[in-house]
């Protein structure tokens, strides 16, 4: 501990429950609640529009109540405009470190910025805002460390590291090379890249990553280390959602961003494979994206679109319904850099196939492997699980029991060791 104090932990990231648009959102939630059962760590963690229902066991500022131009308001006003997770005298703590003459920019009566939250045509307009904002909350916050989450706050971290001196540590839970399959975005590239080089440690979200951060990004193998993300037990009103046995017609079931790195294209064309050898499997193609109508006509031009479901986007309960619902769960993915999705299917008892380019695979053996573009081992594994029983319950019980053990807790445990060691080399 830091002279017998807690840690304080300035975190920077642009999705938090209850407002989840992908995998950032859980994996936040789920490092700073592992930070939060170390006892002794305690972060703020920076959003650009808090919805004001997060939990509580972490200090939440949103981006768009922290003022970047000087106004004259009074304390009676401040109560009336603010929320009710931020005071009047943390408005004026904020108002008390505007660093420069931002009166140019778009500001409301409060001299605050508006966002969009998530991800809207203005995205970088949106970036560029939030990391002047971040300026602020730097100068006026106490803390050891700073911890930003995916391209998007990496500017902020950087100017949080510039204000204050203190170690970055950045957090990479997907590359452009993951999301574009290789066509990178020059603009993202050059973001992530700047973050990567002014960071003190590299987080990443599998061994893969790391690899691409190292060999793409050139950064140095000693600053970047892999740390494996975790799931969440089961709360007892998912925990209640009953299995559904399928005699007659097994389900097996993709969810999830359909897209270009999620593979869907060969989750189609194994279950054609599939469907040549038995009738009786139903697919369930659960998520929206850019190649969802491409898929619903794949599936007519193979003639197994009366085999094929489209529930569309998935949020909340409706999630762990669609595992309980299944008997297999496939991850096609070209690209995963860590892949959270069959870890909660394994929790619902529903045994699971990801391709080989999935970090996760990395820390889970009860599942099945396979290229992501061999079709016909997909199909095998697919056509073994759901007419093998004693397959079937193998990897239903083994994969509950191995994924009970990959906690937050723990990977929490991990965070802390490396703050630790990041501040002692900063103090030095």
């Amino acid at each position: 501990m830091i002279g017998g104090t807690d840690m304080k932990v300035l975190m920077f990231g642009w999705e938090f429950p209850p407002k989840i648009l992908g995998g950032l959102a859980v994996a936040s939630y789920g490092i700073t609640k592992g930070l939060s059962l170390q006892g002794d760590v305690e972060t703020t963690f920076c959003l650009p529009k808090p919805t004001g229902e997060e939990e509580k066991f972490l200090k939440i500022i949103g981006m768009n109540q922290v003022p970047i131009v000087w106004r004259d308001v009074d304390y009676d006003y401040l109560k009336y405009r603010l929320p009710n997770y931020v005071t009047p005298e943390e408005y004026y703590g904020f108002r008390d470190h505007i660093y420069a003459d931002f009166s140019y920019m778009h500001v409301n009566d409060l001299g605050c910025m508006e966002f969009a939250g998530g991800y809207p045509q203005n995205l970088h307009d949106e970036i560029n805002n939030y990391s002047i904002i971040a300026g602020v909350v730097a100068r006026s916050r106490e803390f050891d460390i700073i911890h930003a989450h995916d391209w998007l706050t990496y500017p902020a971290g950087v100017h949080a590291k510039m204000v204050s001196g203190k170690p970055l540590c950045i957090h990479v839970h997907a590359t452009d090379f993951d999301r574009s399959r290789g066509q990178v975005n020059p603009t993202v590239y050059s973001i992530e890249k700047n973050g990567m080089d002014h960071a003190d440690c590299i987080m990443c979200v599998s061994e893969l990553t790391r690899q691409t951060v190292i060999n793409h990004y050139h950064q140095d193998p000693r600053k970047c280390v892999a740390m494996h993300n975790a799931v969440y037990p089961l709360s007892p009103e998912l925990d209640a959602i009953p299995r559904v046995e399928h005699p007659k017609e097994k389900v097996v079931t993709f969810l999830g961003r359909i897209t270009m790195q999620k593979g869907p294209e060969y989750f189609v064309e194994a279950a054609a494979l599939v469907l040549k050898r038995t009738k009786n499997i139903r697919f369930v193609f659960a998520g929206s994206g850019d190649m969802y109508e491409a898929m619903v006509n794949l599936a007519a031009e193979r003639g197994i679109a009366d085999r094929f479901h489209f529930p569309g986007f998935q949020r909340g309960k409706q999630v762990y319904e669609a595992y309980k619902n299944s008997d297999v769960f496939v991850m096609p993915s070209v690209s995963e850099p860590f892949g959270i999705a069959p870890l909660e299917a394994m929790q619902c008892g529903t045994p699971s196939i990801i391709s080989k380019q999935s970090g996760c695979g990395e820390i889970l053996s009860n599942v099945i492997k396979v290229d992501y573009w061999d079709i016909n081992a997909m199909a095998d594994a697919i056509y073994s699980i759901c007419t093998n029983p004693a397959l079937f319950k193998y990897l239903q019980e083994e994969g509950k029991k191995e994924v009970d053990g990959i906690t937050w807790e723990k990977v929490g445990l991990r965070h802390r060791a490396i703050y630790d060691e990041l501040i002692r080399n900063n103090n030095k």
